[in-house]
């Protein structure tokens, strides 16, 4: 009887320390669960922290100043023109000349400066009269007076110089212009307006007066386009800037 006794108590034992080791084990694969769902959700955290910080960089540190941009990697930009409004040929009285439209264009697409080169005295209102003064002028080869020149023009690394074809060539107040200059190490770049002629010689003479420059080809285009179609001129304009590769 006793042996029947000690053997229940035996086996009473033995099944308490089963059941004890496996709620020990229970307890630990539980820790072991949780600290990996733990790690994980950390993980996320650090990797949408690490998101946010790229996505909330401001928006000007990305953005160059017009300045540096000249200075640093691009040119210091005039564009120089000859213009006159009132009455002009094939599209009656104006009030903006068919070269100022163009000039400001390229002004606005180049983030250039603008000068206009301005007789002292100015041309005649109607057509007639204005060509025939013109005409004696350019007889006479004169260099009419300018009402202003530009200032710290040795700044200026490209220059784009516009005008009227008047007879096949420049108006006297551009040549004007650009002998009053130190053109040296400058690249310029014609453009004009026309009623046909296009550019005709000005781009050789200007290369023949501007030795020490580089003169590049120009840019033509009808006075009638530039003033009474200017989304067709601005197209014109914009393809043949594109062509220059400048940086501006």
């Amino acid at each position: 009887m006793k042996r029947i006794i000690v053997l229940f108590i035996s086996l009473t034992m033995m099944l308490c320390l089963s059941a004890c080791s496996d709620s020990a084990a229970s307890s630990e694969t539980s820790s072991v669960q949780t600290e990996s769902i733990d790690l994980q959700t950390a993980s996320e955290e650090e990797t949408l922290s690490a998101n946010e910080t790229d996505a909330i960089v401001p928006d000007n540190e990305n953005i160059n100043d017009p300045d540096e941009t000249i200075s640093e990697n691009g040119s210091k930009i005039l564009v120089a023109f000859f213009s006159r409004a009132d009455e002009n040929y094939g599209v009656g009285f104006i009030e903006k000349g068919n070269t100022h439209i163009i000039a400001d264009m390229i002004a606005e697409e180049m983030n250039a400066d603008t000068f206009e080169i301005v007789r002292v005295t100015p041309y005649p209102e109607a057509y007639n009269d204005c060509t025939d003064e013109a005409q004696e002028e350019k007889t006479a080869n004169a260099r009419p007076e300018l009402t202003a020149s530009v200032e710290n023009f040795d700044g200026y690394d490209i220059i784009f110089l516009g005008y009227p074809n008047w007879w096949g060539d420049m108006p006297m107040p551009v040549y004007t212009f650009i002998e009053s200059y130190d053109f040296s190490g400058k690249t310029v770049i014609p453009f004009c307006t026309h009623a046909g002629s296009g550019l005709s010689r000005t781009v050789q003479t200007l290369q023949d007066k501007l030795e020490n420059a580089e003169v590049l080809d120009g840019f033509e285009i009808a006075g009638t386009t530039a003033q009474n179609n200017q989304n067709e001129a601005k197209e014109a304009v914009l393809s043949w800037l594109e062509k220059l590769d400048i940086v501006k």
